[in-house]
């Protein structure tokens, strides 16, 4: 009677286990209903943010620092002709990277007509290249198996971005970068490129990258707003506010069919969480660059709130593609040395300081 309460206990063990610990190999079918997923992905090392311990003296801490910033010494190259890039001319199926960017807010523009535009600026934050992942590689992985399916796979890069001090993040985490000679990075995306736009770890990214009259797609995560009810969330109209109406001012009404099927319908609209979901916007015009602050201006908004990251990267609308060709495979600065011009404008877009009217 022991053992087999005792080979019940290890069985019941490991199902709490496999629940705790795969809980990404679950096979939903109400993916309707369920559009989110609240834990991170299982690709995602884990990152180890602790306080600083306050016993350590001034001179520690200065040597603590000296080592660390010999140990992550930058070594990202400036000019072009400092890497061993291989020459490869862009056709129009190339797929370039893309960069991470934070949103810092909207700024009203006008064009040559005096038509007012409102534009979103994104601040291309230090973003550098961690790694390449050949498509042999990438089409083996979890991610790449499912995306490549039926189709030619593709290489995947790796870009960092923010930088931020080793303590505090774990030794499995701080590895990724020791290897290229670069700090940790706070945010970490994945671009799919073609193997003519592939670029050596180190390289950085900035708002050179693209060019102005530009589509680009923007890719972020919208505003959190919490558990909404159905007027906020799907813009209900509400019962009435008098005649008898009595604590039904904000509800929703019925939500079954009252015929032979009698239950609520999959998908049916009805009080949750609102916002926190991944969205694209695509097709978005660069209006503005900023050469000086790493600045782009979009036309429109792009998901999210203020302060958000978001990636940006070539838009794959047949119709707004790329015409010629833009800095393949990124943009690096003048090998003279010569500084870019600080700020470049859209053709449409009316620059203050310059005459508007001419007669």
């Amino acid at each position: 009677m022991v053992k087999a309460c005792w080979k019940n206990l290890i069985f019941v063990e490991a199902g709490v286990r496999n629940r705790l610990f795969f809980n990404h190999e679950q096979i939903r079918t109400m993916s309707r209903v369920k559009r989110r997923t609240t834990h991170p992905p299982y690709w995602h090392v884990l990152k180890n943010n602790q306080k600083p311990d306050d016993t350590i003296s001034g001179d520690n801490l200065r040597f603590v620092r000296e080592v660390i910033q010999e140990k992550y010494k930058n070594k990202s190259p400036i000019k072009g002709s400092d890497l061993d890039i291989e020459k490869t001319e862009w056709d129009p199926k190339t797929r370039r990277s893309g960069v991470i960017a934070r949103n810092i807010g909207v700024q009203h523009m006008w064009e040559k007509d005096g038509k007012k535009i409102i534009c979103t600026a994104l601040h291309v934050l230090d973003n550098h290249v961690i790694r390449y992942i050949p498509p042999e590689v990438y089409s083996r992985s979890i991610v790449g198996a499912k995306v490549f399916r039926n189709r030619k796979p593709l290489g995947c890069l790796v870009v960092g971005a923010e930088a931020a001090n080793p303590e505090k993040f774990t030794r499995q985490y701080c590895s990724l970068f020791s290897q290229v000679g670069l700090m940790p990075k706070r945010r970490l995306a994945r671009f799919i490129i073609t193997p003519n736009a592939v670029l050596p770890p180190c390289t950085p990214l900035t708002a050179g990258h693209f060019v102005t009259g530009q589509a680009v797609d923007v890719y972020g995560k919208t505003i959190d707003y919490g558990f909404q009810g159905v007027v906020k969330r799907w813009g209900f109209k509400g019962g009435p506010a008098s005649h008898g109406a009595t604590k039904f001012h904000r509800r929703g009404g019925t939500i079954g069919t009252g015929r032979d099927k009698a239950r609520v319908w999959p998908g049916q609209k009805m009080p949750g969480h609102m916002g926190s979901e991944k969205r694209f916007c695509r097709g978005l015009k660069i209006v503005r660059i900023n050469m000086k602050y790493n600045v782009i201006y979009v036309k429109g908004t792009v998901p999210g709130a203020t302060n958000s990251v978001v990636q940006i990267f070539d838009t794959i609308l047949p119709r707004r593609k790329f015409t010629e060709a833009p800095p393949h495979p990124t943009y690096f600065l003048p090998e003279d040395g010569a500084l870019p011009e600080e700020d470049i404008c859209d053709s449409s877009v009316h620059v203050f300081g310059s005459p508007s009217i001419s007669v």
